[in-house]
């Protein structure tokens, strides 16, 4: 996926994806917010920051003195978190359309670089997730601290597995074959870093140290409405793009059903939250 077909999927989502924040993105970005032990006077690169789940909350451990970059390329999910942050009266927080990929720290950053760097549900969303990573961490000053949350091998798999199978059914042959990112031969990234010992590998190989990793557990119930809201606020719903509302209504339709069918009755979204030292 390109880096305009992703902010324009992103773009979409807007409304969906902070409307599933509280049972989805929000429990993680506060968990790595804390797990970075961030001091105040900090000053953090959130990449991926959507609409600010680990951006907000970091910005209120840095304080006043402290400042969070929150860059992402969908700038009209940066512009609900501009609204939240406003509405928290935090000022020293900067929500940027910048690519991960070309980011400089401004003058604004202390030469020795940024005091913490934080990724949730982002990494694997970079083109090249080790190499770009890897330049990220280097804009950390040593002895700063690096963290991702990442989705746990297994998590939403039953359920993103049901909304492909419906997706198989009415997928346009003139498309091409139809997407299919649950298949077990997959070498989408995140296969890479799914479990706490891929994970803490990559980490390392990024260039920390003193790296640890918990699991995150979090089961939400399928109610229809979050079951559908979570497609649209999510990277599933790039899967959509072909078919014109009557038939999205359909794959609504046959995706409760199935989910119904299969006993699928909550969402498992473990994720796993990483840290790790940037080293000299």
């Amino acid at each position: 996926m390109t880096a305009e077909s992703l902010a324009a999927t992103f773009n979409a989502t807007s409304r969906e994806f902070d409307a599933v924040t509280p049972q989805v993105w929000g429990p993680a970005g506060q968990s790595l917010a804390f797990a970075l032990e961030l001091a105040s006077g900090d000053a953090v690169l959130d990449v991926c920051s959507g609409t600010g789940a680990s951006a907000i909350p970091a910005a209120a451990a840095v304080g006043p003195d402290g400042i969070v970059h929150a860059i992402d390329l969908a700038d009209d999910l940066l512009e609900v978190g501009r609204v939240k942050a406003t509405d928290r009266a935090l000022r020293n927080i900067d929500f940027v359309v910048a690519d991960a990929t070309e980011w400089q720290p401004p003058s604004t950053v202390p030469a020795a670089g940024y005091d913490a760097l934080a990724c949730s549900y982002g990494i694997f969303f970079l083109p090249d997730p080790e190499q770009d990573f890897a330049r990220l961490v280097s804009l950390v000053r040593p002895g700063g601290r690096v963290g991702v949350t990442v989705w746990r091998k297994g998590s939403v798999r039953e359920y993103s597995g049901a909304f492909f199978d419906v997706i198989g059914r009415h997928w346009p042959a003139s498309a091409g074959p139809a997407p299919d990112p649950t298949a077990e031969v997959d070498d989408h990234p995140i296969r890479r870093m799914e479990t706490a010992d891929l994970l803490g590998a990559w980490l390392t190989a990024a260039g920390t140290s003193d790296v640890r990793v918990v699991e995150l557990s979090n089961h939400v119930p399928a109610t229809q409405s979050f079951v559908w809201d979570f497609v649209l606020g999510s990277a599933l719903r790039g899967a959509l793009t072909p078919f014109d509302d009557g038939t999205r209504t359909q794959i609504r339709a046959e995706f409760s059903a199935l989910l119904t069918e299969r006993g699928i009755d909550s969402i498992d979204l473990g994720t796993l939250v990483a840290t790790g030292v940037r080293m000299p």
